[in-house]
């Protein structure tokens, strides 16, 4: 089911298929995003236009015809350049369904979610066969079998197509455990007031070297980071369809206002909107 909102945006989900969901922009404009990551894979397309996208430490121009890529906890933002009209299309996948299909064509790094080297591809036929993802998750007359066959072709087509690249970022292999330790806690916690002594704690970590380390590995502060998975936490509720002032309690607002407020920097639409593509 797909809802409009005020602002152009065009939200599909369907409970058939709970490991996807689509967007659509037609005027970005007015759309503007804060820095912020997402547990999913994401990747867009400009439709029309141009913009800026900001991802891992660096700032692109993309165009109509530009492809977006963004892996799993990737900090990024796109956002419109004054003035110039853009449009795109992005499409969220569930970590665990396309490392499912990598671990089946044999294209997963020892069982793990294989992560994408490529931010930006200018590549023709990317660009035509996720379009065509995107019309076909937005066709009202194709049954979910239909949609999931295009989704496991276009994503089986996509891993000999971007280039590839192993963990989430250059830092060692100790600092980079403890790291994924500190974003575990932080995860599994994020809806409690978590202090800094006690990410260190789950880490093994001091609290310099907790800030300095963790911001290398994901690119946002431990603190970013849980406001982030808060979100996100959020974001999975109102799928499910849950009352967003039950929503912002459940994920540890002071109240519904302040979670409205950050929800709308994060996801440049409100929980409402949002909420609204809610499949029936």
């Amino acid at each position: 089911m797909e809802k409009r909102d005020k602002v152009n945006q065009r939200f599909w989900r369907d409970a058939a298929l709970p490991f996807v969901e689509a967007q659509r922009v037609r005027d970005g404009r007015g759309i503007c995003y804060e820095k912020h990551s997402h547990d999913t894979f994401s990747i867009g397309a400009i439709t029309g236009g141009a913009s800026t996208c900001w991802n891992r430490g660096h700032s692109h121009d993309v165009q109509t015809g530009s492809v977006v890529v963004i892996n799993p906890e990737d900090v990024h933002a796109c956002n419109p350049v004054d003035g110039v009209l853009w449009s795109y299309q992005m499409i969220y996948v569930d970590t665990d369904w396309l490392r499912d299909l990598q671990v089946e064509i044999g294209a997963d790094v020892a069982g793990d979610f294989a992560m994408f080297g490529d931010i930006i591809a200018n590549d023709p036929a990317i660009y035509r066969d996720l379009t065509g993802l995107g019309h076909a998750l937005f066709d009202r007359d194709r049954d979910a079998l239909g949609k999931e066959t295009a989704m496991v072709s276009f994503f089986t087509g996509l891993q000999g197509r971007l280039d590839r690249r192993g963990g989430l970022s250059d830092v060692g292999a100790g600092d980079n455990r403890k790291m994924r330790r500190a974003a575990s806690y932080i995860r599994a916690h994020c809806a409690d007031a978590v202090t800094l002594a006690d990410i260190c704690s789950a880490a093994g970590v001091s609290p310099s070297y907790l800030v300095r380390a963790f911001k290398q590995t994901f690119g946002m502060t431990p603190h970013a980071f849980l406001i982030n998975c808060k979100i996100q936490r959020a974001r999975h509720a109102l799928k499910r369809g849950e009352r967003i002032v039950d929503v912002a309690f459940d994920c540890g607002f002071a109240d519904q206002a302040h979670f409205q407020r950050v929800f709308k920097r994060l996801m440049a639409v409100t929980p409402r909107q949002y909420a609204l593509a809610q499949a029936a």
